[in-house]
């Protein structure tokens, strides 16, 4: 039988062959949509639902099948915009520069606030200074670990979920 493509079209192939299939779940709502995250040379690629899922059997709703276009886009804002004290203007900061100010900040409040025991001499471990919201798209695994880290590692007290409110 003879070939009836042309050499062009039978190079052709889906962008996805070589890419590496990482399993995520959709940033959106509480649902937990599974997502495959192609990658190739550590750069993203594509971003589909996962078929395999029993949660949405690869369907997702059009803001997770936007999921690629929000990370890949041009206008994405990577840095933080920041108010010094006193000050009547905003700086633009790079994000590296925000995650060591917000670890500086919660480390100095640590220090400053934590309470060992209570007036009765209980040992009780708190620090009622600082709290933590967190979003519907945490899983019950990113939550538990949020758990022990700002309550047993931290002694935080306010530890909520949006998810509830």
């Amino acid at each position: 039988m003879a070939n009836h493509f042309s050499p062009d079209s039978a190079a052709k192939h889906s962008r996805l062959r070589g890419a590496v299939k990482s399993h995520s779940v959709c940033p959106y709502c509480a649902v937990g949509c599974s997502q495959n995250v192609y990658t190739k040379a550590g750069e993203l690629i594509d971003i589909e639902g996962a078929p395999e899922s029993p949660i949405n059997a690869g369907r997702l709703c059009p803001k997770g099948a936007n999921t690629f276009q929000l990370v890949r886009n041009p206008h994405r804002v990577t840095k933080v915009m920041y108010r010094a004290p006193y000050s009547d203007h905003w700086e633009s900061r790079p994000l590296e520069w925000a995650m060591d100010r917000i670890a500086e900040l919660t480390k100095a409040a640590r220090d400053a606030d934590f309470i060992e025991r209570d007036a009765t001499g209980l040992t009780v471990n708190h620090l009622k200074t600082l709290a933590h919201l967190g979003g519907a798209t945490l899983d019950n695994e990113e939550n538990y670990l949020i758990k022990k880290l700002f309550a047993g590692g931290l002694g935080i007290l306010s530890i909520e979920n949006q998810a509830r409110i």
